[in-house]
């Protein structure tokens, strides 16, 4: 486990080359907002988390196996992270700030991604 990255993970970096390209400046990682995002719009109160199918539980192929090996605790170990992934979110909205979480599946149609990143970033609504 050691070895498994928190930042700067393929996905990531792929979301960051992606808004960038599309004209979006973003700071990483800020570790004065709730669950410290991925990549944080200050002006426009928005935030970003790219996660990874299998770590944060999605319901894809990938996110939706269960290892054979020790598979208690990776349940848990799962559950956790979602239950994380709720609450810092909930502090997110609860100071004013929206968020998206991209998934790792998602990034497999570059254009597809960059229509969900300018949804969000372009639209009002806080979600």
């Amino acid at each position: 486990m050691q070895a498994v990255k928190s930042k700067d993970t393929a996905p990531e970096l792929t979301v960051r080359r992606l808004a960038h390209r599309m004209g979006y400046r973003f700071r990483l990682h800020r570790k004065d907002l709730p669950g410290k995002p991925d990549l944080a719009f200050p002006k426009l109160h928005k935030a970003l988390f790219v996660h990874g199918c299998f770590w944060h539980g999605h319901n894809c192929a990938r996110g939706a196996r269960v290892p054979v090996q020790n598979s208690d605790y990776w349940i848990e170990k799962i559950a956790r992270n979602k239950e994380r992934d709720i609450r810092a979110r909930a502090a997110l909205k609860a100071i004013g700030w929206s968020s998206l979480a991209l998934w790792e599946c998602q990034l497999k149609d570059a254009d597809a991604a960059r229509n969900i990143i300018r949804r969000f970033l372009e639209s009002d609504a806080a979600s």
